[in-house]
């Protein structure tokens, strides 16, 4: 047993077995095994893919370890910039506290320019490998709070050609990238906010990814920045373009002025080929986007990548659709149960209040008592009616009706013609129903009272205030509305 190994114990090792009792018997040696002990710990690399992110986007990191072997864990790291220290710090992935067995880790749509890195442990206590060198996940989105612009905006640039750069966002200090890294760049340094643009000038840095890094910990996104040593570059938009706007992709030269026919092409595919100097794309779509150059009496420029990405649609609210139309639906239908339920109430209200007349089963009644029955006498007499109905039901014959009371009052106001005395009669009607299941008939008594003067009839006096009775047989019917 090595109890503490190094790297002189590096070396070829085998080994053999003997019989406890037995003095000369032993087995055949073993096959060798190569030891090798380091001073340095080993090391890890990390892979990324895809390098730049597309919408939708998932991101696989995979960490190997040199000289592989069985055992380890991998820890998995997303680096934040402290650009006032010129430094990185590294954050735990979710998930990856205590390493993963898996040798690869998925990151689901990630929209931001990030920089991660990995790491391999095993034993106890934990033995680490060395971190693995950074590798970044690019995005051209410019939707993020933080921005990089570009000015001319464009992707080539003539060798000599200044290129302002510009970093935008909520943060006191801010400092501009690029892959692969020039130190020796003016855009490298630390700077504030109140300095806005930063310069790249003559042949500095030759294809490269640029991108802004901010004390507040955020990194923008990020462009491709060519600079060619040609006499022709293609003119095409630096950050992706949103489908459904228009783009225009241009040649141009580095002296003088385009006089004849552009080519242009997508894909090694011809797309144009005529006098127009401009590629117009009235509408983008996600069929555009891919590698562009331009021809030009017998020039060509470099390739470039246009990217596409999806119009924003405004964000939904915290409930799905289908549960929005669900609710929706479902107030509507309360609505009308409510009405309806109001409307029949309104309607059986209206039902128990109606006054419904009495007809009469007579039909030997003549044209003034008609009028008696159906409507209110006129001229000076007052009819006042007081009705309690009862429901009707489909078999009347074998349910009971309720007694209807009516109070009908006459009063007829009159002058004598000889000394102008006020004559008042009153009739009083007391109806009574028996039940309908009875077959009962309904008797009306009615009261005729003659209040005033004796009045002489052919000769013969009559008595004030004689009361007259008057019985009427009324069969009880179905009321009429």
């Amino acid at each position: 047993m090595i109890s503490e190994a190094s790297n002189v114990h590096s070396g070829d090792y085998s080994c053999k077995g003997r019989m406890k009792n037995a003095q000369h018997n032993s087995t055949q040696w073993s096959a060798s095994i190569k030891l090798t002990v380091s001073d340095n710990a080993p090391a890890a690399v990390l892979t990324v893919s895809p390098l730049w992110l597309s919408p939708g986007d998932s991101v696989t990191l995979s960490c190997e370890v040199e000289h592989p072997s069985a055992g380890w864990r991998f820890y998995w790291y997303k680096t934040v910039p402290k650009p006032s220290h010129n430094s990185y710090s590294e954050e735990l992935l979710p998930g990856s506290t205590n390493g993963t067995e898996q040798d690869s880790y998925i990151i689901n749509g990630p929209t931001h320019t990030a920089r991660y890195m990995c790491r391999a442990g095993r034993g106890d206590p934990v033995y680490y490998t060395l971190y693995s060198e950074p590798q970044f996940v690019w995005s051209g989105d410019v939707g993020s709070a933080v921005t990089l612009t570009v000015s001319p905006d464009r992707v080539q640039h003539f060798m000599y050609d200044s290129v302002s750069l510009s970093c935008e966002g909520n943060s006191t200090e801010w400092r501009v990238r690029m892959f692969p890294e020039d130190r020796s760049s003016y855009c490298f340094y630390l700077r504030s906010m109140t300095e806005s643009t930063c310069n790249i000038y003559g042949s500095q840095q030759i294809d490269a990814v640029y991108w802004c890094e901010f004390a507040s910990g955020e990194f923008s996104n990020a462009v491709n920045i060519t600079k060619q040593n040609a006499d022709i570059i293609l003119v095409s938009p630096v950050h992706p373009v949103t489908e459904g706007d228009s783009v225009s992709l241009g040649c141009k030269l580095k002296r003088g002025q385009l006089l004849s026919k552009v080519f242009f092409y997508q894909n090694e595919k011809l797309i144009q080929n005529d006098t127009r100097r401009e590629l117009n794309i009235s509408a983008v779509s996600k069929s555009d986007e891919g590698f562009y150059k331009c021809k030009y009496s017998g020039k060509e420029s470099a390739q470039s990548w246009m990217s596409v990405k999806a119009a924003s649609r405004p964000e939904s609210s915290s409930f799905p659709l289908p549960l929005m139309v669900g609710l929706v639906c479902g107030i509507v239908l309360i609505v009308l149960i409510v009405l309806l339920l109001l409307l029949c109430r309104y309607r059986r209200s209206k039902d128990s209040h109606s006054i419904r007349p009495i007809q009469p089963e007579s039909s030997n009644l003549n044209e003034t008592q008609r009028n008696e029955y159906s409507s209110p006498l006129h001229g000076d007499a007052v009819l006042y009616e007081s009705v309690k109905d009862s429901k009707d039901t489909e078999n009347d014959a074998e349910e009971s009706k309720d007694i209807i009371y009516s109070l009908i009052e006459l009063k007829n106001i009159g002058k004598t013609s000889r000394r102008h005395e006020t004559v008042e009669s009153s009739v009083y009607a007391d109806v009574k129903i028996g039940s309908a299941a009875d077959d009962s008939v309904m008797y009306a008594r009615v009261n005729c009272q003659n209040k005033g003067n004796a009045k002489t009839h052919k000769g013969k006096p009559t008595v004030a205030g004689t009361d007259e009775t008057v019985y009427s047989e009324v069969k009880p019917g179905t009321a009429v509305m």
